[in-house]
């Protein structure tokens, strides 16, 4: 069974109580989840969330969920958490939980590969960078992949350096540069080794919990996508999904009166 699971941790440190903050007429967590249940390939999906009041309102909008503790560092070690109370669970995908508009179509191509291949244990996607602006952003992690889509390195810094490129601009146009969409896929053995691990060197200077995969030799596949998320990790960032989701109202709306 392919289970969804979407962590919601309500003591967000750049954005209290995020699981809950409204867009349009919903919490953002319940947008989540809706646009989860639009992948064709997610059996179940469940919220693991750390707080009374949200599992409430995910109860009242139609969610299973499951409680986990308040002091987890990670989503990962949330969702393995999780998991050990599923076991009909197979493979696991962790849907971050402040993607509001994620695609279903982009969950079903993360999951894909384990599905087609059982040297597959872990994967997740990425995106080509478009804008000099995602480049440069230390919000906005950077991954490169060897001829096997599988990932070789993360990082906040721009990767790679072009070194004979005299400008950012001329760089995205000579190169392909991608970053990473934070969908991961697991099997269920992998993710439990994973929550296992301590905290690595590279994972410590970079603030990416992915690195400590690599650094202890599990193997990553890369998933290039052509779709897009859009984060919500700080005040800035729900003024802008909130903005998009006005659009796309208005735009649902205009369509309808054609």
């Amino acid at each position: 069974m392919t289970v969804g699971i979407i962590p919601a941790r309500f003591a967000s440190t750049r954005l209290m109580g995020k699981p809950l903050a409204e867009i349009g007429d919903k919490p953002l967590i319940q947008h989540t989840y809706e646009s989860a249940t639009k992948s064709k390939l997610l059996n179940k999906i469940i919220i693991a969330v750390d707080d009374k009041k949200v599992a409430q309102v995910c109860r009242d909008f139609g969610a299973e969920v499951i409680t986990t503790p308040k002091n987890i560092t990670t989503g990962s070690e949330r969702i393995a958490i999780a998991v050990k109370k599923l076991d009909e669970a197979d493979i696991i995908v962790n849907i971050q939980g402040d993607e509001p508009f994620i695609s279903g179509k982009m969950i079903d191509e993360a999951i894909e590969p384990l599905l087609f291949d059982n040297e597959v244990n872990i994967s997740t996607l990425a995106k080509r960078i478009e804008s000099v602006a995602e480049l440069q952003s230390p919000d906005v992690v950077k991954v490169v992949f060897d001829y096997n889509n599988y990932a070789l390195y993360f990082s906040r810094s721009p990767i790679p350096f072009v070194r004979d490129i005299i400008s950012a601009e001329l760089a995205l146009e000579k190169t392909e540069i991608y970053k990473h969409i934070g969908l991961y896929v697991y099997r269920k053995e992998s993710l439990f080794k994973f929550a296992k691990l301590k905290v690595t060197d590279l994972e410590r200077s970079e603030k990416l919990e992915q690195l400590r995969m690599l650094e202890n030799g599990m193997k990553i596949k890369i998933v290039v996508t052509e779709f897009d998320s859009m984060s919500v990790d700080t005040p800035d960032d729900l003024k802008r999904a909130r903005t998009y989701y006005d659009w796309l109202q208005k735009r649902k709306k205009d369509e309808g009166s054609e």
